[in-house]
């Protein structure tokens, strides 16, 4: 699927905070066992939106801070802002339409009127969205009194209370569910509308996506009250809404699979990744697996033994040739033999490898052409390649797996590595 001009066979479109996101896994192994799932299943033809309430400067840092996939679409600023891709490309209809009936200053006029609300950081001031704190107990009364003042100044707008805290002043036609109605009627108009959509959330500001028409909904298990209670008196009798047993991203993985949207077993959940049940090649499945058994070698999670080792071995061609991001060229065998040094290097620590952005194209009948990013977490310490591979299915069956016959990478401008020794994949 050419990204956003195919019809999409799945699009998730998910709140970060406290939902893709869980700030109580330290780990992040939920949010793994989803970025494995997406990877070796939907990357190739379905889309993957992050809605958040984050501005982009809070969304750039909480990337830096947890393994999150690279999304299609990204919506900022409690729906006010719509980018695209890599370069997250804003939408200038969007902004065109949030121009209507809105008047920041106006907004910042009245705002500074009202004792009780305290600005959040510069950074989280948009230029649709103006945000403050507010304790709780103040919220009604101060919301109440804010919408007649800025009605009476012929404003339209639209005031948010979520978290428990927030306070999110936006024009009357923003917000997550419009932003996501938004792409909906784009994506209808251009006959690319998905197949199925699911949205995931866990707070007040999430509540507009779960009431967009014909959408399929997950609360996750640690949902706060306020969507509780938005659920009860809105859409209880709902069957496309579900409240999730499982929290955050893994009560997404859960949704997947009640509304049988497609594959919800994520690689991470396979204890042994060489009893493939594979139907049909898979390149996508192949990537992911190779650097998941990749890092459960490293922290000794298989067990070291020649079987292992030889099948390792046997999904790699004798002639074939690794380019290591530093330039240098080593033989495929080569690179697997140096993994016998390494096993369990990493027990007990933290260390992680994932994939984003696994997308394949078919070069022949039986050779495909394989682009994604490949990271590792050790510690603090991130790094992160763009690698180009070619896989084969000549003189293999699909139990076997694919060969892999050249694999290119290179570093990442953003996550360079002056230890380049310690890269072995």
């Amino acid at each position: 699927m050419n990204r956003l001009a195919g019809v999409a066979r799945l699009m998730i479109v998910s709140d970060l905070d406290h939902t893709m996101v869980d700030h109580h896994d330290l780990d992040n192994l939920a949010l793994l066992r989803f970025n494995a799932l997406w990877e070796s299943n939907y990357r190739n033809n379905s889309l993957l939106v992050f809605s958040t309430g984050r501005s982009p400067t809070l969304y750039k840092e909480l990337r830096k801070e947890k393994p999150l996939l690279v999304p299609d679409i990204t919506i900022m600023s409690v729906g006010t802002e719509i980018t695209y891709g890599n370069s997250m490309i804003p939408d200038d209809g969007w902004i065109e339409i949030l121009n209507q009936k809105w008047n920041r200053n106006v907004v910042s006029e009245e705002t500074k009127k009202i004792s009780e609300l305290t600005l959040q950081s510069e950074t989280e001031q948009r230029p649709h969205k103006v945000s403050f704190y507010i304790q709780k107990d103040k919220a009604e009364d101060i919301m109440k009194v804010l919408s007649t003042r800025l009605e009476e100044r012929g404003l339209d707008v639209k005031i948010i209370y979520s978290g428990g805290m927030d306070l999110d002043i936006l024009p009357q036609g923003a917000g997550k569910g419009q932003a996501l109605a938004y792409l909906l009627k784009k994506f209808k108009a251009e006959g690319n509308l998905p197949h199925s959509t699911l949205v995931c959330g866990d707070s007040g500001n999430d509540a507009e996506l779960f009431s967009i028409p014909d959408v399929h909904g997950v609360m996750v298990s640690n949902a706060q009250e306020e969507l509780l209670q938005w659920h009860v008196a809105n859409a209880k009798d709902n069957p496309k809404i579900i409240h999730a047993t499982e929290r955050c991203a893994a009560g997404i993985i859960q949704a997947i699979g009640y509304f049988n949207l497609g594959p919800s077993k994520s690689p991470r959940d396979v204890t042994d990744l060489s009893d493939s049940k594979m139907e049909k090649f898979d390149p996508a499945y192949e990537v992911v697996k190779f650097y998941l058994f990749y890092e459960r070698w490293r922290r000794a999670e298989v067990e070291n033994s020649e079987l292992y080792f030889a099948n390792l071995k046997a999904v790699c061609c004798p002639s074939g040739i690794l380019v290591h991001p530093s330039g240098i060229e080593q033989s495929l065998h080569d690179c697997i033999n140096s993994l016998r040094q390494c096993y369990g290097d990493k027990q007990g620590k933290q260390f992680w490898v994932w994939v984003d952005q696994v997308l394949f194209s078919q070069l022949g009948s039986d050779s495909w052409l394989v682009n994604f990013k490949k990271w590792e977490q050790s510690g603090e310490e991130r790094k992160g390649c763009l690698t180009t591979a070619v896989l084969s299915s000549k003189d293999v069956t699909v139990a076997k797996g694919l060969t892999w016959l050249h694999v290119h990478q290179t570093w990442l401008n953003e996550a360079g590595s002056s230890n380049g020794i310690s890269w072995l994949f």
